[in-house]
């Protein structure tokens, strides 16, 4: 369970920020919205398969824009 230590002089929006963050790291709200809701496994493959592909398409473009500065 995410929780923070406040100290005094924090404001209320840095104290929100720390536990949004912390909330980010440990993908409680990714894993709520998956659970939401019955997802087969089809559906499981094609998120997959669009990830995998962002992912190459991001490789690639830090790629030739690594090569392009050479």
């Amino acid at each position: 369970m995410p929780g923070i230590k406040v100290s005094p002089r924090d404001s209320f929006e840095e104290a929100y920020r720390k536990f949004k963050k912390q909330i980010d790291r440990n993908l409680i709200v990714t894993e709520a919205r998956a659970r939401k809701y019955y997802e087969t496994k089809t559906e499981k493959r094609k998120k997959q398969k669009i990830a995998a592909k962002k992912k190459m398409l991001k490789k690639l473009y830090m790629l030739r824009r690594y090569e392009s500065r050479l």
